[in-house]
Formats: structure tokens, C-alpha cells, sequence
């Protein structure tokens, strides 16, 4: 934080986090309950993450939540690694295009395994998986009425529907 904002480095440029509105909140809060049950206490907010080496120097993004795969050593001396990353999800209204094309290319750079943005506005959910030469050869979009899995606990399945509430997306 930088005079009580967010700010995030993206490819060289200190990007300001927009500040986020009531359905941003509430997905979060919702994600946030269903992975913690699933996860415990590797689940984590707005944690940067390192990325690939020829990306580190000039990025180091902020999800909007993290699944760690095991408890984090000592996060106050280092960031994670993606090898560390189980699942990155960010929840996106204005930044939807941004986060599944420049955020999507950074960690499947990366190798970051699973990726997930939660479109607002289509009232969707986007799954990125399978890095190969920088990008997903699997993306696959679920609309409301469908339910996935992390590849972390195959078992644990979310209903999409249960983030979109009756919310204008405007």
C-alpha cells in the first residue's frame, strides 16, 4: 500500500488496484468461506506472487485470492513462487479483459497450474489450466447453472451461481 491505496506491478508499470464495489466484496467473501473449508489456512488475499524469471523483474501481480499448496514458511521474508500456488482466482467487473489476457499470460509463463477469474459482468466463471509455452491450453467458461473443481481437491465442487446475487453488473 502506497498513502492508503493498492498498487500492483504489471509488466513494469505501478498499477493502482481499483477500489472494489459491493459484489466485488461479496464473491471474495463467499470464495473466501468455500476455499477456507477446503483449504484451511493456505488460503490467502491479495498476496503478490512471483512469477516467471523473465517476468520477475517487472511484475509481481496481486490475486485476488491464493491457495497455497502447503502452509507458508515465513511470508514475511519472501512471496511465493507459483510452484507454491495451487490456485489463483481474481474477481473481475472492469478488469475482465486485463485479467484473462495480461494476468492469464504472466502465470501461465509462470507454470501456475490453475486460474480462475470470476466475470461479474457475464456472470461466468473462467478456468484457466494446463501452462504450455506461455499460455492455457485449457480455458473452459461455466455459466450459473454449473458446478467445478479446483484440480487441488477434485472432490470439493463449487456451484457458480452461488457468487452472482441480484446485483446490478452496470
Amino acid at each position: 500500500m502506497l498513502n492508503g491505496e493498492r498498487w500492483e506491478l504489471i509488466e513494469g508499470e505501478l498499477l493502482g488496484k481499483m477500489p472494489k464495489k459491493r459484489p466485488h466484496v461479496q464473491v471474495l467473501a463467499i470464495l473466501t468461506g468455500w476455499l477456507m473449508a477446503i483449504f484451511g489456512g493456505r488460503v490467502n488475499m491479495g498476496a503478490p506472487i512471483d512469477v516467471a524469471p523473465e517476468d520477475n523483474p517487472t511484475s509481481e501481480p496481486s490475486p485476488d485470492l491464493i491457495v497455497l499448496r502447503r502452509d507458508y514458511g515465513d511470508p514475511w521474508k519472501t512471496t511465493p513462487q507459483t510452484q507454491d500456488v495451487l490456485l489463483a482466482i481474481e474477481v473481475s467487473d472492469t478488469t475482465f479483459d486485463f485479467d484473462s489476457t495480461v494476468k492469464a499470460g504472466l502465470y501461465a509463463r509462470a507454470g501456475l497450474h490453475e486460474y480462475w477469474v470470476v466475470d461479474l459482468n457475464g456472470r461466468r466463471l473462467i478456468v484457466h489450466r494446463d501452462p504450455a509455452d506461455g499460455r492455457y491450453q485449457s480455458i473452459a467458461a461455466y455459466g450459473e447453472g454449473e458446478v467445478v473443481s479446483p484440480l487441488a481437491a477434485p472432490e470439493a465442487v463449487f456451484q457458480v451461481g452461488r457468487v452472482f446475487g441480484e446485483w446490478e453488473t452496470h
